[in-house]
């Protein structure tokens, strides 16, 4: 039997963001939202994710760009976070932050650089500026 869009998205999902994080944002879920989480892991996971036509690392310096520039910043460090799991270096998120800051202003990529420097820091319990 075929694995169901669902499946297909809560595995690329926990592979990208860890068991735990999924574990627990399953936990949250409520009668309320739980039609809109059923979907974003069949749609954004178990469609756009699972396509084979770009790498994990590619997609995540995709997200991390474009939740960059539209000022999401909650899922911004959500996705800074996971990007460890999809093999993104540090350099490589800075780059993509300073392709921001071109594209889609200053103001934006300072706020996405803020949010970068919390979670990696919060990450690997060592300071952003302490990598060179």
């Amino acid at each position: 039997m075929d694995e169901s869009r669902y499946d297909i998205g809560m595995r690329v999902r926990r592979e990208v963001h860890g068991d735990a994080w999924v574990d627990q944002a399953e936990a949250r879920q409520t009668t309320f939202d739980s039609d809109f989480q059923r979907f974003i892991t069949e749609v954004a996971w178990g469609t756009l994710w699972a396509r084979p036509n770009l790498d994990r690392r590619t997609r995540s310096l995709l997200t991390i760009a474009i939740l960059a520039a539209l000022g999401r910043q909650e899922e911004l460090g959500l996705h800074i976070r996971s990007s460890q799991n999809t093999g993104v270096t540090r350099d490589e998120i800075a780059e993509t932050l300073l392709h921001v800051a071109v594209y889609a202003g200053i103001p934006a990529a300072n706020a996405a650089f803020a949010t970068g420097k919390r979670v990696l820091t919060a990450t690997t319990n060592e300071a952003v500026d302490d990598q060179k």
